[in-house]
């Protein structure tokens, strides 16, 4: 049976899940160790060009290494394509007509056509496309979801040392467009304005950028990336009419402060229970967040939403949504310097 035209894994598989890997690199090397791991999920094999690397990731998890993307999709229920941007729709458009579900990594495709191109190919075949936004399974982002109601005003900060892998798009669409992802998630409410501004310092593209997005709600938010910073950091902070929200997305950590306690504190300090100035009395609650491995909670997602041919959490629409924005920063930035 299909869920809004999505198919069910390909009969064969009741047993277990056949996943595979269309790129073993950095990142893919780690999609490989998780599903090698999974309850219910076989690691049916790769697809990598690099003959030294496929050699090494086969070894290492006792899997098969496919010739082509053909035989890649044919022998596999569903795959991760963790390939550089600009191959994305290449290396999906091959696995969607052999009818395989894919996690593809972000941002969704390089360009708003190829992704047009992408999601056209999946709803032909009835496959299942989720986009590979991480911070969506990230413990952080499931308190955010809950505590976060209506918010006025978000800042969020990702920031990275320099590295070639990734140059081959820019800051916004390899870093910001994370945020990008939460913030759309967190606001729901269309954007209103968009203003911009990078600099390129050692790739072709941007390596700063700064975004201010104005929803149609009033929210505000402001998004900053660097990957020329001596340090990573992700961390977001929300303002809203009834508590303040800071959080570390690599930390899992972060402290709330909320209206109604601040309220309760000032009346204890008005009859005399606290002192003013009394910081230890501040009503700032530290966040229990359950740590875990965000790449193995996404992929455990995708696998159940393919099991039960149900749309996954991040899905097409948000994916090519956050592409929009993320394309229109980047072309803000790049008109600029025209």
């Amino acid at each position: 049976m299909a869920f809004l035209g999505i198919r069910n894994s390909k009969p064969e598989t009741a047993a277990r899940m056949r996943c595979g890997v269309a790129g073993v690199g950095s990142l893919g090397q780690h999609h490989a160790r998780i599903y090698a791991s999974l309850p219910g999920v076989e690691l049916a094999g790769i697809y990598e060009t690099n003959d030294a690397r496929a050699a090494e990731i086969c070894a290492k998890f006792n899997c098969r290494r496919f010739a082509t993307l053909e035989e890649l999709g044919e022998g596999c229920d569903a795959v991760s394509v963790v390939v550089p941007t600009d191959l994305h729709a290449k290396v999906a458009l091959p696995l969607l007509a052999r009818k395989t579900h894919l996690l593809i990594e972000k941002p969704l495709c390089a360009s708003l056509e190829e992704a047009e191109q992408v999601l056209a190919a999946a709803r032909e075949h009835g496959c299942l496309v989720q986009v590979g936004h991480i911070e969506h399974f990230n413990p952080v982002m499931a308190f955010l979801e809950k505590e976060v109601n209506h918010p006025q005003y978000i800042t969020a900060e990702r920031l990275a040392p320099y590295q070639p892998r990734g140059t081959e798009v820019g800051v916004v669409l390899d870093l910001m467009i994370h945020d990008i992802g939460i913030v759309l998630a967190l606001v729901k409410s269309p954007i209103a304005r968009i203003d911009s501004v990078g600099v390129s310092v050692l790739s072709k593209t941007e390596d700063i950028a700064n975004a201010r997005l104005q929803f149609e709600n009033g929210c505000v938010a402001n998004l900053s990336a660097s990957r020329m910073s001596l340090k990573k950091a992700r961390e977001i902070r929300v303002f809203q009419d009834n508590a303040y929200l800071s959080l570390d997305f690599m930390g899992q950590a972060g402290h709330l402060v909320k209206k109604s306690e601040i309220i309760a504190y000032g009346l204890k300090m008005k009859i005399g229970l606290v002192k003013a100035g009394d910081v230890s009395s501040i009503p700032v609650q530290e966040i229990p967040i359950e740590k875990g491995e965000p790449l193995a909670l996404e992929l455990a997602s995708f696998v159940d939403s393919v099991k039960r041919a149900q749309q996954p959490k991040v899905g097409a629409a948000l994916g090519k949504s956050a592409l929009e924005v993320a394309i229109t920063i980047t072309e803000q930035i790049r008109a600029a310097k025209r």
